[in-house]
């Protein structure tokens, strides 16, 4: 059996990208990491609200924080995603079980996680100015090539 693919959301604030993403994973058989602090409860409201009917397919891991998440994650295969990274993500080879990282949609990922695993930075690219996707658009882009690469495992 394969490793499934890992898509890690730290300090996700807005319910409605976060349903998004859990669709694509539900979709994708990708395990959905949600690092608190959250900018909303995982209520049934806001699970409602977010439009997303799939939870129940999905594979979900808490983690406290940033830091109790990637102390025990040290040893994977982690791809930052931040538009502060020179590569391109296109650029990456993504392995079974990898866990693709993204940061809050307000600001990302903080500058001492990009600093600390520099060599792991990716970028989607886009035009000059503008500041980044939305985060379930740069979620599904990112999955879908780690999952190209993989020979789409598991999906018909």
């Amino acid at each position: 059996m394969t490793r499934p693919l890992n898509i890690v959301l730290v300090e996700p604030e807005i319910p409605q990208n976060t349903g998004n993403i859990a669709r694509t994973c539900a979709c994708t058989g990708a395990r959905l990491h949600l690092v608190e602090p959250m900018g909303f409860r995982l209520s049934q409201k806001n699970l409602a609200r977010a439009g997303c009917d799939y939870w129940d397919e999905v594979d979900i891991v808490r983690w406290p924080c940033a830091a109790a998440f990637f102390e025990a994650c040290d040893g994977e295969e982690l791809h930052l995603f931040t538009g502060h990274a020179a590569r391109s993500f296109a650029e990456a080879a993504y392995g079974e079980g990898a866990y693709l990282v993204f940061g809050r949609e307000s600001r990302g990922l903080d500058r001492e996680v990009i600093d600390a695993r520099a060599e792991r930075c990716l970028r989607i690219p886009m035009r000059d100015g503008l500041r980044s996707l939305n985060l379930s658009n740069a979620v599904a882009v990112a999955a879908y090539e780690a999952l190209r690469q993989q020979g789409y495992p598991a999906l018909g």
